[in-house]
């Protein structure tokens, strides 16, 4: 690439990482008068009850600990929350501690979502989750307050969304069977992968469809060559691409695994925030972005921008969750690669109605804010 192009590419890129909120929005917004009021945050736990025992590389659990967020500001509710899985390191306790110390009050405008954000991130390291519940009910809050969804606001196309792929986590064969039944009408299935039975979990989803697979080892595999020969093996089982193949910790050895494969290896588990894209740059294809890592939306649409600019390939990706944060995420969703939007399906205990998947393809409400409207 010439290289004046790239570095008024790479510039443009960084404004617009800048101003997540589209210009036409800004416009919307400013048109319309802001109240003076105050906005409250409420929060409690609410725990997430899975249909069928979530089995991975290292760990197997059956529900999945959850907070869900209010954020209200003159009358009107944006809705956030942040799921836990295990190996987040947050719980519902510190989830809690730290929305504690969030003091919204002090902001008249909502509309000052960097300020806010930053203030909401200084308050404490970590705590991606908890940072992610308030910045979802953020975007709600601001979307209603607009009247628009945050696609329209990004001035992104729907129909772009691509299809979301189904998890089959590791089981027992008539268990994987059975899940195979259920995700019918899924054209691209997810299959953890990570034990000793890795190929047989294949073979048994092979002798039912031949729909494209997608694998997450969740960090499964320690043997870049024993990782090479498994890759190379499901390159010949329409297999589309490798998720965290190896521990976070073995860089190098990823990056030798990159440079032999033959299918995009994607990272996960050891890409959290906006600042590991640059670090990674080399050594994966392409990112996993879920908001409970990104810290929610607002950062979310940076890693987007900056991925693009250094040509990696982009998933957008959920834990289990609720229907609100997987349709804040599914907002997204016509700018990236693939999808892995199928959390809340997961779940048995939903509270919100929101992301639909027609035909396989992920289909956003055309409803304000997240597009979610709360059932329960």
């Amino acid at each position: 690439m010439d290289r004046r192009k790239f570095l008024i590419g790479a510039g443009l890129g960084l404004i617009a990482a800048s101003s997540p909120i589209s210009l036409s929005a800004i416009g919307r917004s400013a048109k319309r008068s802001v109240k003076s009021g105050k906005m409250h945050l409420s929060y409690s736990p609410y725990e997430l009850k899975l249909r069928h025992a979530f089995n991975l590389a290292k760990y197997s659990r059956t529900t999945t600990p959850d907070v869900q967020v209010q954020i209200e500001y003159d009358g009107i509710i944006g809705y956030g929350e942040a799921a836990m899985p295990p190996y987040l390191g947050e719980s519902v306790e510190s989830v809690m501690k730290f929305l504690s110390k969030v003091d919204l009050s002090q902001f008249n405008d909502p509309f000052r979502i960097e300020e806010i954000l930053e203030y909401v991130d200084s308050i404490e390291a970590n705590n991606r989750a908890a940072k992610a519940s308030v910045d979802i009910a953020l975007h709600d809050l601001l979307g209603k307050i607009m009247g628009q969804p945050w696609y329209k606001i990004w001035g992104l196309s729907p129909e772009k969304a691509p299809n979301t792929s189904f998890t089959i986590g590791i089981d027992k064969a008539e268990i994987v069977r059975q899940k195979v039944i259920e995700a019918e009408p899924y054209k691209v299935l997810k299959v953890k992968m990570g034990l000793d039975n890795d190929k047989e979990l294949v073979e048994i989803i092979r002798q039912m469809t031949d729909r494209p697979i997608c694998v997450d080892a969740n960090q499964g595999w320690s043997d870049k060559h024993k990782a090479l020969e498994m890759i190379e093996w499901l390159y010949d089982k329409n297999c589309l691409f490798v998720e965290q193949p190896m521990p976070k910790e073995m860089i190098d050895e990823t990056a030798w695994l990159r440079e032999h494969s033959n299918l995009p290896i994607i990272a996960d588990e050891a890409f959290q925030r906006i600042g590991d894209i640059k670090r990674f740059h080399g050594v994966y294809d392409g990112i996993n972005i879920k908001l409970m890592k990104s810290t929610g939306l607002h950062e979310a649409y940076k890693m987007v921008t900056l991925a693009r600019a250094l040509d990696m390939k982009i998933m957008v990706g959920c834990m289990t969750e609720t229907s609100c944060a997987v349709t804040a995420a599914a907002q997204l969703s016509p700018l990236v690669d693939w999808a892995d939007l199928d959390g809340n399906l997961l779940i048995a205990n939903d509270r919100f109605d929101g992301i639909k998947i027609v035909n396989g393809r992920v289909t956003i409400p055309d409803r304000p804010g997240i597009g979610v409207e709360l059932i329960v």
